[in-house]
């Protein structure tokens, strides 16, 4: 089973693991290659409101619709969401136009690769869920297959070092077998968490097993998204609202990266405005704020540090698939660990190969 499975799922897992790879230094590469990100720091009182910024952009692109603004602090421009293949960044603290770059940039190509295969998503999604799902059965067979019937001192220095001096053949068995050894926790992190994110019947199990209940993760899902359909909310009052939410997230409800925040707004009178912040480490916090008395709703997220292991858990597992958790040297070990992911199907394959090559020898 381990070798047919490694077999049909090698190539996804090899193209999975090195956009993966990528995608783990994905706004690293961006703060160093896109001037547009970056602005001359100020005083956080300098920094532009959402109504301000929104009237400026709207002069600007008239026949754009404005869905939000995502503040990256005090030396980041605003990125603002509209309904466009392009994503638009102005300067917080006088509002002109930093730089209109292409959403199909390189990284949403690789971003695709991972997610998809650059195949249909739905079609895409379940062929990797399902190759994740193979890899991790794959992990957890090589151990088994690993492990050693007895130990001595020869399957000791077999299963823990690689003989560099050995042949190809050698060599590359225990590239396999040791890389394989070594690696075993992250990639089963790694794996483990992709899973989280693409089946949801593990998610609620997993949730439920680690102190929560599962059917509150499906009540979170459904009150976000529930909506009626109502007049629009008037232009005015909307973004005054908005500036009053930004402005209360900011000093009464953020405790990490107070100045990063993300204002969404409200296309119906009805819907709650939403706001994100606490983005640290690939971990961040969802806000709801009552469209009539602007007042925090229950629903919303707890600062992190104050949740139960579940619900930590849960919000944490993107940090925890992309490296982000310890910032940049838990990503550095994830590149790492992904890298030698990529080797796995290509040294497993030429142990079978080298068999195949054998057998046909000695018949």
């Amino acid at each position: 089973m381990h070798l047919w499975l490694g077999l049909a799922s090698g190539i996804i897992v090899v193209i999975m693991a090195i956009t993966g790879c990528i995608l783990v230094f994905e706004q690293e590469i961006k703060q160093l290659t896109s001037p547009y990100l970056h602005v001359e720091a100020q005083s956080a009182e300098k920094l532009l409101p959402p109504s301000k910024i929104y009237d400026l952009v709207h002069k600007s692109f008239p026949q754009k619709e404005i869905h939000g603004l995502w503040y990256n602090g005090l030396d980041g421009t605003i990125k603002v969401d509209v309904e466009s293949d392009s994503l638009i960044y102005v300067n917080p603290y006088n509002g002109k136009i930093a730089g209109i770059v292409d959403h199909e940039d390189f990284f949403h190509y690789v971003d695709d690769g991972h997610r998809y295969l650059w195949l249909n998503e739905e079609i895409g999604s379940q062929i990797t869920a399902f190759a994740t799902l193979i890899f991790f059965f794959l992990l957890i067979s090589g151990l088994i297959l690993w492990y050693p019937k007895k130990w001595n001192k020869t399957t000791f220095n077999a299963g823990f070092k690689v003989k560099w001096k050995a042949n190809f053949k050698r060599l590359n068995y225990d590239l396999h077998n040791v890389t394989g050894f070594y690696i075993m926790l992250l990639a089963v992190l790694i794996s483990f968490t992709g899973l989280l994110m693409s089946f949801n019947w593990l998610r609620e199990s997993t949730y439920w097993i680690t102190g929560g209940w599962a059917d509150d993760v499906v009540t979170e899902q459904k009150a976000t998204l529930k909506q009626n359909d109502t007049a629009t909310i008037q232009q005015t009052k909307m973004l005054a609202s908005a500036d009053y939410v930004w402005k209360k997230v900011r000093t009464q409800i953020a405790r990490e990266n107070k100045e990063a925040v993300i204002i969404h707004f409200p296309d119906k009178p009805s819907e709650d405005f939403y706001a994100c912040t606490d983005m640290d480490k690939g971990v961040w916090r969802d806000l709801y704020f009552d469209c009539k008395t602007l007042n925090l709703l229950p629903k919303s997220q707890k600062n992190i540090s104050q949740e139960p292991f579940s619900k930590w858990l849960m919000r944490s597992n993107y940090s925890l698939h992309i490296g982000g958790i310890l910032g940049l040297p838990s990503k550095i070990i994830y590149f790492i660990a992904s890298l030698l992911c990529a080797t796995l199907p290509i040294t497993g394959f030429y142990i079978w190969w080298g068999k195949q090559k054998k057998s046909k020898v000695k018949r």
